[in-house]
């Protein structure tokens, strides 16, 4: 059993999990995490380590992951949560059978680390169970396949395919087809792949399941993503707005809750098939929209794709039919009643997004907050005056107008903990600084010639 000393109070999970490893003949295992921008991070290990890994924890230092800890107490602990064991399918065809676990990070005295995006979730999770309730997303993930030029991501496309088009015109299908075999390898229910709207834009999405396992896979599907195309001459890129003039990346995300079992979004005996806690987690989430927008739109670049015109949603509204408002509530109902949070971009942190998101809907149930009438026409084409009368209020228009209201938010900032708040602060502060001091390319086709 590659020198592992199975004892008998080691838990039933621990065990099966390294008979487990050692029938995969894994060689090495990457233990992987996320910072607070949500980029994947990973330690690699022997696969002899493994044990200590799932028992003990490996120990790190955190003091130059982003948002994680000061150099004096940099001291901090993975530990692998057996439950996500995966093998790499890409890394296993190489021969070197490589497997990963998702880590929990925590510090000394076996502390859950504040600073941790999952743990974030989890509490936020743990304050949804003590209502009974366990919160469900599906997120619809969105990228973009460019060309590499001498090894460099480039905006070229390699195809100029459109909505649900077929090879010749999708050149990407080969890639998202070895995507979908990874991801299906690793325990993902895929529902559906396809070509996006623009050039070389593609979707693929998974079954929904609890918000921690959903968040794990964002990460994962986007590192898997990257990683393949890369062995096609590909780059994948999940930002938010690469080109102008075209539609962005999104990522819609349907969440629900359920509470013993069912669905506590559906009631068969209301108008529109909506339970009152449905109709409540709506108000939470419009109430809180503009602060929720500082985490599922994290970037200077998120604002350019959250503008009228190219499907982003920018009001803040809510309705049954609607794709021009921020949440649409699809027509399934019974088991599949839900609802379509169409803000964040690919480019989020899904864990602190996710937990916002929860937060808020929790906040409209415990005080009962009613949303307004559901917007059920286009919304870009209503003019400013109507749009006053009907109280349709905007999504913030920068990354620092989102971070003052989550400054001002004390649900979200609650339940962020004043660690994640403070480094979320640092990040807007610096990025907005370094933007507003940048000279770009716009300024010197508009000004260098005429001034």
């Amino acid at each position: 059993m590659i020198g592992w000393n199975m004892s008998s109070n080691m838990s039933a999970d621990v065990t099966k999990t390294l008979k487990k490893i050692e029938a995969d003949k894994v060689k090495f295992i990457r233990l992987q995490f996320t910072d607070v921008l949500g980029m994947p991070k990973n330690a690699a290990i022997p696969v002899a380590q493994a044990e200590k890994a799932l028992t003990d924890g490996t120990w790190f230092d955190g003091s130059s992951i982003e948002g994680f800890t000061r150099i004096e107490e940099s001291d901090m602990l993975l530990k692998a949560d057996p439950a996500s064991y995966a093998l790499l399918p890409w890394r296993t065809a190489e021969g070197d059978s490589v497997a990963r676990f998702v880590c929990d990070v925590y510090t000394y005295g076996n502390k859950p680390f504040e600073g941790d995006p999952r743990y974030v979730l989890k509490k936020t999770m743990a304050e949804a169970a003590k209502m009974g309730f366990v919160f469900n997303t599906g997120p619809e993930l969105e990228f973009f396949l460019f060309n590499l030029v001498n090894g460099k991501p480039t905006t070229e496309f390699p195809d100029l395919g459109g909505y649900f088009d077929l090879a010749p015109n999708d050149a990407g299908e080969n890639v998202r087809r070895e995507i979908v075999q990874s991801l299906t390898q690793m325990g993902f229910e895929i529902e559906m792949s396809h070509h996006e709207v623009a050039p070389s834009q593609h979707e693929i999405n998974f079954k929904y399941t609890d918000a921690v396992t959903t968040a794990d896979r964002v990460i994962t599907q986007k590192y898997a993503t990257r990683a393949i195309a890369l062995r096609h001459g590909l780059h994948a890129s999940f930002m938010a707005k690469p080109i102008a003039g075209i539609n962005g990346s999104g990522m819609h995300t349907h969440c629900s809750l359920s509470k013993g079992g069912k669905n506590a979004f559906f009631d068969a005996d209301s108008e529109k098939g909506l339970s009152q806690t449905a109709l409540y987690f709506i108000g939470g989430l419009l109430k809180h929209a503009k602060a929720i927008t500082r985490l599922a739109n994290p970037t200077i670049n998120s604002y350019k794709r959250l503008v009228p015109g190219y499907e982003a949603p920018c009001y803040i509204s809510w309705s049954t039919t609607n794709r021009s408002a921020l949440i649409r509530v699809p027509a399934a109902r019974g088991n599949g009643t839900r609802t379509e949070f169409r803000s964040p971009d690919p480019m989020c942190n899904p864990y602190l997004t996710f937990a916002c998101m929860l937060a808020s809907g929790l906040d409209g149930i415990k005080n009962k907050i009613t949303p307004p009438p559901s917007t059920d026409v286009n919304i870009y084409h209503l003019d400013q005056k109507t749009r006053k009368k009907l109280h349709i209020d905007m999504l913030p228009g920068s990354l620092m107008e989102s971070h003052q209201a989550l400054l001002k938010d004390e649900i979200l900032c609650n339940a962020l903990g004043s660690h994640m708040v403070e480094t979320l602060d640092r990040i807007a502060t610096a990025e907005t600084d370094a933007f507003r001091l940048a000279v770009h390319p716009w300024e010197l086709d508009r000004y260098l010639a005429t001034y």
